[in-house]
Parts: C-alpha cells; sequence; structure tokens
C-alpha cells in the first residue's frame, strides 16, 4: 500500500548508546514482517520486526562477547538465521538468530591462523552465540561485504587493508593496501569480478577480484569516502561486431543487471576474454559519497579493464593509459620499464593531441569526441601526488602544467610534500607503495567522476541504488531520492 511520508512505520529512541548500522534479511522478508538487525555503539545487536512490533531479542546485551561499538551486521546470504556483526576491535563474530548468548565470557579454540587473521571457534557444553570469533587486522573493521553469490568476504580495516576471504573454508583470498590511511567502505561489481573500496586517502580504488591487483585509482573527493556503491540499473554489457557495424539493435543489447540475468550476464563477461567470440564492450557505474558532502558517479571502462586488447573499431571514445599501466597477470610495472613507448601489443596509438586533455575525463563522451590519449608520462598533476620523483617527465609536460593542474586543484604541492613524508614513514617499514599490494599513484590508471555533485550540508552516510532513484543520507538527518533521467 502506499506508505504515508508523513510517519513512519515504526519509531525507536535509545537512551545511552546509539544504532550504528542494520541490515534487513531479504530472503525472509514478507509484507506482513521483516527481520531487521540493529547494530549500537555500545555493542550490543538487536533483532527487531518493525512491521509485526513483536518482541525483539538482544545480542551481546551484557556486552561480555564484546564492548566496542559495531561498525557492520549483515545477514549471511542465503541464510534464515545466521549473521555476521564486525566491531571497533578488530572483531567480527558469527550469530545464529535460534541461539542464545551465555552469561559468561565465551572462551575460543583456535580454528585457524594465516597472515594478519586468525579465526576461533566458541567453546561450550552447549551451542550457543557467537558461532565463530575473526580477528582481522590491526585496528577497527570499518566494513564488510559479501560476494555476490555469498561465498567471499571482503573486509576493510583502519590499517588501511582490504582482505578478501573464502567464507566457508576461512582462506585469505588477496589483500589491498590504501595509498594511506584507513578504508571505510567496499562494495562488489554485480558479477563479483571487481571490489571498489574508498577510505581517507580521499580516493576510491578499483581491485579485481581475479588477478588479485589494483586495475584502477579514483580522484573527484576532497575528504574521505564514506560509502561506495555500485549502480546494477546502468551497469552493462555491450555485445557489438565491429566489421559489420550498421547500428542495428542487434549490435548493441544493452543487458542490465537484475538478480535473474545475473548468470547470463556473467557468461558474457567471461567470454569478454576468449579471443573467439565477438567483442563485448562493458562498462560498470558506481558511485560513491564523502564527508565533502560531495556525490560522484564513476564510469569503469573496457580500456581500463583490459587496457591490453585492441579497442573495436566501432566505439568512438577511448581513453587509453595503457602506456602506464602494467600488462596483465603482472602485479605492477617494472622498475625498469619505459614509461616513453606509447605502443602495446595490437594496438597502435595515434601521435598525442597537443590539446587533448590526457586526464581519462570523457568514459562517456558523446561519439565524435577527441580521443584522450596518454602520452606515454603521466599527467603532471598525477606526478605532483605521486611520490616518485618524475623529474625528467615534468619538464617535458611544463608547458602544459597550467591547463592540466585543475584535475587535482585541491592538492598543492606544499600539501603534497607533506604526505609524501607521511607515507614514507608510515609505509616503509610495511614496504608496501610501489608493491602490487599498493601500486604507485602513476602505475595505475587515474579516473576522473563523470559528475561530482555538492548535495548536501553535512558529510554523507547513505548511497542506495534503486530502479527508478538514488537515495542519500546526511548527518543533517536528511533522506534524499533522487529520481534517475526519465524516471521523474
Amino acid at each position: 500500500q502506499a506508505a504515508d511520508l508523513s510517519k513512519p512505520i515504526d519509531k525507536r529512541i535509545y537512551k545511552g548508546t546509539q544504532p550504528t548500522c542494520h541490515d534487513f534479511n531479504h530472503l525472509t522478508a514478507t509484507a506482513e514482517s521483516v527481520s531487521l538487525l540493529v547494530g549500537f555503539s555500545a555493542g550490543q545487536v538487536q533483532l527487531i520486526d518493525p512491521i509485526k512490533k513483536e518482541t525483539s531479542k538482544l545480542f551481546n546485551e551484557e556486552r561480555l562477547i564484546d564492548k566496542s561499538r559495531v561498525t557492520c551486521v549483515k545477514w549471511v546470504p542465503g541464510s534464515e538465521s545466521l549473521f555476521l556483526v564486525a566491531h571497533s576491535s578488530g572483531n567480527m563474530y558469527l550469530y545464529n538468530v535460534e541461539h542464545t548468548c551465555g552469561t559468561t565470557a565465551p572462551h575460543y579454540q583456535l580454528l585457524k591462523q594465516g597472515e594478519s587473521f586468525a579465526v576461533h571457534t566458541c567453546k561450550s557444553k552447549s551451542t550457543r552465540n557467537p558461532l565463530l570469533k575473526w580477528t582481522v587486522g590491526e585496528g577497527a573493521l570499518n566494513e564488510f561485504a559479501f560476494s555476490p553469490d555469498g561465498k567471499y568476504l571482503a573486509c576493510v580495516s583502519q590499517d588501511g587493508f582490504l582482505r578478501v576471504f573464502n567464507f566457508d573454508s576461512v582462506e585469505l583470498h588477496g589483500t589491498m593496501k590504501s595509498y594511506f590511511g584507513g578504508l571505510l567502505c567496499v562494495c562488489w561489481s554485480p558479477d563479483g569480478k571487481y571490489i571498489v573500496t574508498g577510505g581517507e586517502d580521499d580516493l576510491v580504488t578499483v581491485w579485481s577480484f581475479v588477478d588479485c591487483r589494483v586495475i584502477a585509482r579514483g580522484h573527484g573527493h576532497k575528504s574521505w569516502v564514506s560509502v561506495v556503491a555500485f549502480d546494477p540499473y546502468t551497469t552493462s554489457v555491450e555485445e557489438s561486431d565491429p566489421m559489420e557495424f550498421s547500428g542495428s539493435d542487434e549490435d548493441f543489447q544493452d543487458l542490465h543487471f537484475g538478480r535473474d540475468r545475473a548468470n547470463s550476464t556473467q557468461s558474457r563477461l567471461s567470454k569478454r576474454n576468449s579471443t573467439d567470440s565477438r567483442p563485448v564492450s562493458v562498462t560498470y557505474r558506481f558511485g560513491s559519497v564523502g564527508q565533502d558532502t560531495q556525490l560522484c558517479l564513476w564510469d569503469l571502462t573496457e580500456d581500463i579493464l583490459f587496457p591490453h586488447q585492441p579497442l573495436s573499431r566501432a566505439r568512438t571514445h577511448t581513453n587509453v593509459m595503457n602506456a602506464t599501466s602494467p600488462p596483465a597477470g603482472s602485479g605492477g610495472a617494472n622498475p625498469g620499464s619505459n614509461g616513453n613507448s606509447i605502443t602495446t601489443p595490437g594496438n597502435s596509438v595515434p601521435p598525442p593531441l597537443p590539446r587533448s586533455n590526457s586526464l581519462p575525463h570523457s568514459a562517456v563522451s558523446n561519439a565524435g569526441s577527441k580521443s584522450s590519449v596518454m602520452d606515454g608520462a603521466i599527467a603532471s598533476g598525477v606526478s605532483k601526488f605521486a611520490t616518485l620523483s618524475l623529474h625528467d617527465r615534468k619538464e617535458r609536460h611544463h608547458e602544459k602544467d597550467h591547463k592540466r593542474n585543475h584535475s587535482m586543484g585541491h592538492i598543492s604541492s606544499k600539501s603534497s610534500d607533506k604526505l609524501n613524508l607521511v607515507t614514507k614513514t608510515k609505509t616503509d617499514p610495511a614496504k608496501t607503495l610501489g608493491t602490487p599490494l599498493c601500486p604507485r599513484m602513476e602505475d595505475v590508471p587515474l579516473l576522473e567522476p563523470l559528475i561530482c555533485k555538492k548535495i548536501a550540508h553535512e558529510r554523507l552516510t547513505v548511497l542506495i541504488f534503486l530502479e527508478d532513484c538514488i537515495v542519500t543520507a546526511c548527518q543533517e538527518g536528511f533522506i534524499c531520492t533522487w529520481a534517475r533521467p526519465g524516471k521523474v
């Protein structure tokens, strides 16, 4: 029935503790009943049904399991009763809603240990919560997300690491390190092939699940990135035959990810790498909101995803950064690799246009746009931000400096020197910068947002893509729905 937007379905006021996160169980939800988990700043988790208004259940009520703030709570995909809770202590706990929590602090037994993580089972005579305790990384565990198929778990921590686990076998699949600072948010692409993170380095970072490496960074926010989310409705796969490009409907079948369609899309995406099939053009769209009150929308196009494959002639826009991106499979450019060669296998790049803005501005530019081509080096804005000295490249770019600086205008060279010092002292012991864990800025393509818009007066905390609108919320307490083009 039509909702009355003037009053809420349910309202609860808590004293002495604040709700910090929540999750609905979509598997068990009906029109009459919905299971909602709410995590709190003092460590408890409450299960409520805002429609039925039945008695609620409270977990970790005595705070014997964990006294720290709940940072993230999620139902385990495909389960009616299991849920996972992360805390700022860096621990995660697996609960079953059917079981109770004990009256004494739980005793644990080591189940599995790996690099910077350990998993314990709860030792007790009768089955009780928590079933498992995960200890992950250093510092707070800020967010986690299950892969679309529910098999993998991606965690981001205050230590700046993304860690991806096989959830059932408790194996570490891969890791990535932020450019600096903690990672605050994480999201999977609808087909489970890419993970995007955001954090205190003001960047969004795209990580390939298959190759376990960073494939792009996005720069557009001026403060910490609080939420990243893929838009499953504009993420599309197009099949086209470059030889007979007639522009008919069959050449460009736009395929949208719905839950039911994901499998056929997945098979098309996997066909992208096989040589015998027709080329498929892929675009993933994701969004991010930050403490700078801005909403950014980003496109991941195939020139970023498949940098070393010849682009089909049917496509008009290219923003090639091949010269500086490492070959697929190698975890980063070799120190000795030469940045000046602009030809890549099977894809000869025309000489650079003197006017072209070489940051990939025009991921969805209209047909007939000038191709912006990397001329073997990086835009000087990037080299200023990067920690590697690039004096020879800078000189060549000097006359273009003033045109390009706008792309990173708010980072002056002075502040970037400070950043470099901090980065050096922090990451030198870990030796991550310049490794596949955390490639340097000039070693991976730099994305620019399609759109970057201030939409609030306070820091943004929510971003959800729905079929006909986008939902955002900020710390001032406003929840806004934004109509998609043509859906007003």
